[in-house]
């Protein structure tokens, strides 16, 4: 059970800190693993990845209302640019979910960036996070497995 709640803490974390490595941590988890799942770990690390990604969708969500971000975003350039993705993605929800699958299992582009795009072109909160939540179980549940074969 401290496994487990170590687990989904220091995915908190990471998902919060860039330099904190979730990755690196499970793998090491699985290196050590006993009798506790390697999906159960899997879900544990994607549900903490998850929780600190949502902080970035909401950070992002609410970006564009602050001064110093809506001074840098006036031109009709950016506009354009901006109004054309949010059709892109925030209006398509099966692209956004590829798009968000792809980042949340193989990291390209990367989520964290891709959180705050989601935010910001008003994705709806439940498909980033089921989405999310999916492609982070692939990625871990995959190193899991990795290093459970190598060892």
């Amino acid at each position: 059970m401290k496994l487990i709640a170590a687990t989904f803490f220091y995915c908190i974390a990471s998902a919060l800190i860039p330099l904190i490595n979730a990755e690196a941590y499970v793998g090491g988890v699985a290196a050590v693993l006993d009798g506790t799942s390697t999906w159960i770990i899997a879900a544990t690390a994607a549900a903490g990845q998850m929780v600190g990604k949502v902080v970035y969708y909401l950070l992002g969500q609410n970006s564009l209302k602050w001064d110093w971000v809506r001074k840098k975003t006036e031109s009709e350039r950016w506009k354009a640019s901006f109004e054309k993705w949010q059709r892109r993605i925030g209006g398509n929800p099966w692209v956004a979910a590829l798009v968000l699958l792809l980042s949340a299992s193989v990291g390209f582009p990367p989520f964290a960036i891709m959180a705050v795009l989601a935010g910001q072109l008003r994705v709806p909160l439940p498909l980033f996070v089921v989405v999310g939540f999916v492609g982070r179980l692939v990625r871990f549940a995959s190193i899991l497995g990795l290093v459970k074969w190598l060892f």
